[in-house]
């Protein structure tokens, strides 16, 4: 079923604003609570400030790919708030910034983990 991934109601979302934790780049905050499902959800807060409809646009599509190739650990629902830097930001140093706090909270998958620090 498509969409089970995503985070869908208002609900889903001021749960997690209100009770998930915080980590923070410069380019966004990804905002997290354990689900207790067999499945990770996210979705994307990406604001006005940062430009017009295709530049935000843009930053959800980029990130819906970015997450797409990540395998990440199930039960967790997590929010990406993008900053307005986020805006000119390409691809790779936006695909760097959520790895990093993906890792930073343990949410990675432990083989993808493993796999790239014996790359690095």
């Amino acid at each position: 079923m498509r969409g089970e991934e995503y985070l869908t109601k208002s609900e889903q979302y001021a749960l997690v604003y209100d009770k998930g934790s915080s980590w923070a780049s410069d380019l966004m905050v990804m905002k997290a609570l354990p689900n207790q499902l067999t499945l990770s959800r996210y979705g994307f807060s990406v604001s006005r400030r940062l430009g017009g409809a295709v530049v935000r646009n843009r930053v959800k599509r980029r990130l819906r790919e970015i997450l797409r190739s990540l395998p990440l650990e199930p039960g967790w629902d997590i929010i990406f708030i993008a900053r307005p830097k986020a805006a000119a930001a390409g691809f790779a140093s936006l695909e760097k910034t959520v790895r990093g706090l993906l890792a930073r909270a343990k949410i990675l998958a432990r083989e993808y983990e493993e796999a790239c620090l014996r790359v690095n």
